[in-house]
């Protein structure tokens, strides 16, 4: 498919799919038409592309008729619904949620990593991985290229806007009550089990069996599908935190071979989705501001581990709502 003619996004009122809205504008994708698709609740509604104005319609199981590719976005019970019509519409869908990551016959794909698996999908379904495994895995995969890895123990620090609108008026909301004076009250809590204004929280999604959470478990199956190495070891905390956008990974990297850290920055000189900013000694490192709605993750702080042997401490922060989901998304439509 040399040139998309037919681009549906599914969930277009969502934050992702406004952000895919905008990514599909500023990468000027080659498209002659675009349908918009939400909820009941949502048809009529108006969005501006390119300069006109197109109405959101009602998703239902006909509307991908005609249509090259969806772009899902609304949730993993949606995906499981209107997905496989839309497949057997003959349309290819590059799916947001989590429904078909760990089916072996969808790929799941990180455009700078393994671009290749896009080109192969036996069900016309294309995942998009979780943000914290995407930017993690930014800055880990050009690191396996030079050293081979081995084993990954990392503790994550997720914006509240990974939630949704719900997340970041929930922390806007406490923020405003603290700033007044006044307490935060039980009907305040609805978003996240304990306070998030002015605390951290390690719970993101379900906890598991075994203690971990799902979104912790996300790292491991989905790195290892990812890179095609299914004897990876993750240890992984997701912690949320009181800021808006923008997730930040604090990981230790164990590797097969001896490291260098010289070695380890001249790795992203030139590597596309990913930028170096790691001078300690100039206060120069990444933070969640210098990444918010921009498309590069960022890593810094780049050292050797003190405790593990052939292991490098690294920090990495990206938009989850871009590079962790919208941009991932417009970018294997870029491969088709």
């Amino acid at each position: 498919m040399a040139q998309a003619k037919h681009i549906a996004i599914v969930g277009a009122t969502g934050a992702v799919g406004e952000e895919m809205l905008a990514c599909l504008a500023e990468r000027n994708f080659p498209m002659g038409e675009l349908t918009l698709l939400a909820s009941a609740r949502s048809a009529g509604q108006k969005r501006t592309f390119r300069g006109e104005e197109i109405t959101i319609q009602e998703l239902t199981h006909d509307s991908f008729i005609g249509i090259d590719v969806a772009l899902f976005s609304a949730g993993g019970g949606i995906s499981l619904e209107y997905g496989p019509s839309a497949a057997a519409a003959g349309c290819v869908v590059i799916d947001n949620s989590s429904a078909f990551r760990m089916d072996p016959d969808v790929p799941l794909v990180v455009p700078e990593i393994n671009p290749e698996a896009a080109r192969s999908a036996p069900k016309k379904i294309i995942a998009n991985p979780n943000c914290t495994t995407i930017i993690s895995l930014m800055a880990l995969y050009p690191l396996h290229k030079k050293f081979g890895l081995q084993s990954i123990i990392a503790s994550s620090y997720q914006a509240v806007s990974g939630s949704g609108a719900a997340g970041i008026a929930e922390l806007e909301a406490q923020t405003k009550a603290i700033a007044n004076g006044e307490e935060i009250t039980a009907d305040m809590i609805n978003c996240y089990p304990k306070q998030i204004a002015s605390n951290v929280i390690p719970h993101v999604d379900v906890f598991l069996e075994g203690g971990y959470t799902k979104e912790e478990q996300k790292m491991l199956h989905e790195s290892r599908k990812i890179l095609g190495l299914p004897e990876l070891k993750v240890t992984c905390t997701c912690v949320r935190v009181p800021v808006y956008r923008s997730h930040s990974v604090s990981i230790t990297a164990i590797f097969d071979n001896p490291v260098d850290v010289k070695e380890a920055q001249a790795v992203f000189a030139d590597y596309p989705g990913i930028q170096l900013k790691d001078d300690a000694e100039n206060e120069v490192y990444p933070t969640p501001l210098d990444t918010t709605c921009k498309d590069d993750c960022l890593v810094g702080r780049i050292r050797k581990d003190q405790v593990l042997k052939n292991a490098l401490a690294i920090w990495v922060v990206g938009d989850q709502v871009r590079k962790g989901a919208a941009l991932n998304a417009v970018q294997i439509a870029e491969i088709l």
